[in-house]
């Protein structure tokens, strides 16, 4: 998972009124991850902001603030209807695993103690650490959402740790309302943040005084803070017949980097791969006809992909034609990153994509 930036239509801790007329303005401003709270609108106004956001090309969160029982099992329901593709907050693990088990969507609880609205984080470093463990060992555990910013211990040492601790993205939120906190949160190894309250009061500084200009001013900072040090991350390879030479050879050049990543290959293009860089740990799916393309697809979807090199013959029809452009349309639908060819693989080493 690539360090991301998820804009909140929330202020306070609530979703705000008007959130259905701010997508434009949070599309505009370049976001591509967006967000509300289960307190602030009706589930029905949440549908159609859910319907617009995914309309725009966005990936949906909703967040749970919800304090009882009652709350949070009604937003994890709520979360299945709306279809959103991450269920984030809530503390009661036991009771939202059941509702969503059988969905596509991804679950990122808080660790700690949380209380209050708007949330407060409690307990020592070392507490949250050995709950964010418990967490990320369950399964339907799909990474934490934590409160970093509203701990009262060291947030700096309790993002680190938290980090360390866990083999789960972790996504930190809450009063994260200047680019030196968003430095430390990529610095920590974070793999994404939220930003909601701090935007609509105009926090960063911008080129303009809108919400758009807000939002851009955000993803600078995160595209200049997250090309750091970064977690080890998956990439899938793919490269037609008269291609797959020229795949070993650029996976030879960078062979150190990709060392450092997971890396999935379909099926002969895997075993050519392998040949040349013996040291290189390589996963292998099936061949691409018969149905490797569309296992990387798949993927993909689910968000477990964070970029794409498919070398492609343009010269030559493929029997498995109608793969490797539903392939295609998957990685733009998305967004992501993809190189069609070793001059824009090389992009990917330039960019700190490695």
């Amino acid at each position: 998972m690539a360090f991301d930036f998820i804009f909140m239509l929330t202020s306070d801790d609530r979703t705000v009124s008007d959130a259905f007329d701010r997508v434009d303005d949070v599309i505009a401003g370049g976001a591509r991850h967006i967000g509300f709270k289960d307190i602030g609108l009706p589930v029905a106004e949440l549908k159609r902001l859910t319907d617009k956001i995914r309309a725009a090309g966005a990936r949906v969160y909703l967040e749970v603030v919800s304090l009882d029982a009652e709350s949070e099992v009604r937003s994890a329901k709520a979360a299945v209807d709306l279809n959103v593709d991450f269920l984030l907050g809530g503390t009661r693990v036991d009771l939202v695993i059941p509702i969503i088990k059988d969905t596509p969507l991804r679950y990122f609880p808080f660790p700690g103690t949380v209380v209050g609205h708007p949330s407060r984080l409690e307990g020592t470093i070392e507490q949250i650490v050995e709950q964010a463990k418990q967490l990320c060992a369950r399964e339907g555990v799909d990474g934490l959402d934590l409160l970093a910013y509203r701990s009262t211990g060291s947030v700096g040492a309790l993002m680190r740790a938290v980090c360390a601790a866990v083999d789960k993205p972790v996504i930190m939120a809450g009063s994260i309302d200047t680019e030196k906190r968003i430095a430390d949160v990529a610095a920590s190894g974070a793999a994404a943040f939220t930003v909601g309250t701090a935007a609509f009061g105009g926090a960063f500084p911008a080129d303009g005084g809108g919400l758009a200009d807000q939002v851009r001013a955000i993803m600078h900072f995160t595209l200049t803070h997250g090309a750091g040090p970064v977690l080890p991350r998956r990439f899938a390879l793919v490269a037609h017949d008269a291609k797959k030479q020229q795949m070993a050879a650029w996976v030879s050049r960078h062979a150190e980097r990709l060392k450092k990543h997971e890396i999935l290959c379909t099926g002969t293009t895997g075993i050519i791969v392998q040949q040349v860089n013996p040291d290189l740990t390589v996963k292998r799916l099936q061949s691409g006809p018969r149905g490797g393309d569309q296992q990387i697809g798949a993927l993909i979807a689910e968000g477990a992909i964070d970029g794409l090199i498919f070398f492609i013959d343009p010269m030559s029809a493929q029997p498995h034609d109608v793969d490797v452009k539903a392939l295609m349309r998957l990685a733009v639908l998305y967004d992501t990153p993809v190189a069609y060819s070793p001059a824009t693989a090389d992009l990917f080493v330039l960019a700190d994509l490695f």
